[in-house]
């Protein structure tokens, strides 16, 4: 089965499974440091790929407009390169440009970033696996639960296909029907 095909949440393994809400609030609580605090408060406010914000730079921030210019990956292998915009929270841009004051790069492999993210969700008490793309599919999952509709999110994240990002939602079966239910009515 392609993952073209895999829309369906109940016959998708879920190999990365988002963090829920309270584990995510949990996760920024438990950042100790400025580095951890960047890594992780970044990471799930704008959904980017560990390898995107790895090589973030300033001059692809519009500081005024807070959003990023981001070159991500498109084709079938990621060999060719896709330029998007990210909309920044108050809070990124924060932490971007303090960290960007001081430091031309963001100074981090991609290796660095996933073991802050898997120290801070130890100290968290996260006991499943946690990486930058846990992050971005709990990021997905955060935005649709705030109101934001699947083709903005498509665009925020850089999928060319729709049900790429479907995906990321892990949506059950039953949270479908009652999100159904609750928005539709039940008669």
């Amino acid at each position: 089965m392609t993952r073209r095909h895999a829309i369906s949440a109940y016959t998708v393994p879920r190999e990365r499974e988002p963090l829920t809400a309270e584990e995510a609030t949990r996760l920024q609580n438990n950042c100790r440091v400025f580095g951890e605090r960047l890594v992780v408060w970044t990471l799930l406010d704008t959904g980017l790929r560990v390898g995107e914000f790895a090589a973030l730079l300033p001059a692809a921030i519009d500081w005024q407009g807070r959003k990023a210019r981001i070159d991500g990956k498109a084709g079938p292998f990621g060999k060719k390169k896709k330029r998007r915009l990210v909309p920044l929270t108050a809070r990124a841009v924060e932490l971007l440009g303090a960290h960007f004051a001081t430091h031309e790069t963001m100074g981090m492999s991609t290796r660095t970033i996933q073991r802050i993210i898997r120290r801070v969700a130890s100290r968290a008490r996260i006991v499943r696996p946690t990486s930058p793309h846990v992050l971005r599919h709990t990021f997905a999952v955060l935005a649709s639960e705030r109101g934001i509709s699947l083709p903005a999110i498509q665009r925020v994240l850089g999928h060319d296909h729709l049900e790429t990002t479907a995906i990321y939602l892990n949506l059950s079966m039953e949270e479908a029907i009652r999100e159904f239910r609750e928005k539709w009515g039940r008669g």
